[in-house]
Formats: structure tokens, sequence, C-alpha cells
């Protein structure tokens, strides 16, 4: 089992910057993948970056490449989220994710608020 806490969101004005942290409860090097996903008011919870530990790939949603960088640090078991040049629309809660086991279970945090100002 793995427990995920989220840190790091908050109040910026478009254009701004803001990196989120998410801390595990264990080891991170084992799990499938770490990802980011959010979910607006009135809309769906979406995958913003994902990376898979077998192979180091990375994953974007379309509409934060670019802008969006996700890494981790596996001797901090922590997993992060740099975004630049924020836009309203990234406005939402942001949710840290790990998959992990042959079934690919899903540990979720509790999120993190991220309001862009316009």
């Amino acid at each position: 089992q793995v427990q995920l806490v989220e840190s790091g969101g908050g109040l910026v004005q478009a254009g701004g910057s803001l990196r989120l942290s998410c801390a595990a409860s264990r080891g991170i090097s084992g799990v499938n993948s770490l990802g980011w996903y959010r979910q607006a008011p009135g809309k769906q919870r979406e995958l913003v970056a994902q990376t898979i530990t077998s192979t180091g790939r990375t994953n974007y949603a379309d509409s934060v490449k670019g802008r969006f960088t996700i890494s981790r640090d596996n001797a901090k078991n922590t997993v992060y989220l740099q975004m630049i040049s924020l836009k309203p629309e990234d406005t939402g809660v942001y949710y840290c994710n790990a998959k992990s086991g042959l079934l690919r279970q899903d540990y979720w945090g509790q999120g993190t608020q991220v309001t862009v100002s316009s």
C-alpha cells in the first residue's frame, strides 16, 4: 500500500509558476507509474502528466505540453510537477497517483488546489 500526500498548491496569477510535490509513504522505485491528475469544477478528472518507472518515459496531456514537467526523486520518495506559464484553465484540484503491483492498483493523494487568476 502507498500513501500519498500532495503539497504546493495555491493561488497564482496567469503566467506564473508553481511546483507541486507528492510524498509517498514508501519507496516509489517499484511502482509501475506515478502521475498527476486534475479535476476542474464540473469536469471529470483528467491525466496531466505521468512517468513510467520501467521505461522512464513521460506522458503529458496536450494542453500542458511544454509548460509542465513531471519528475521524481526516488531517494526522497517524491514526485514533482513543475508548472510554468499557468493559465486560468489550469485551475483545479491536482491529485497525485501511483499505480502499483501486477494489477496496477491505484493509490491517490487527497489533492491540492491550484487556482490561476486572469
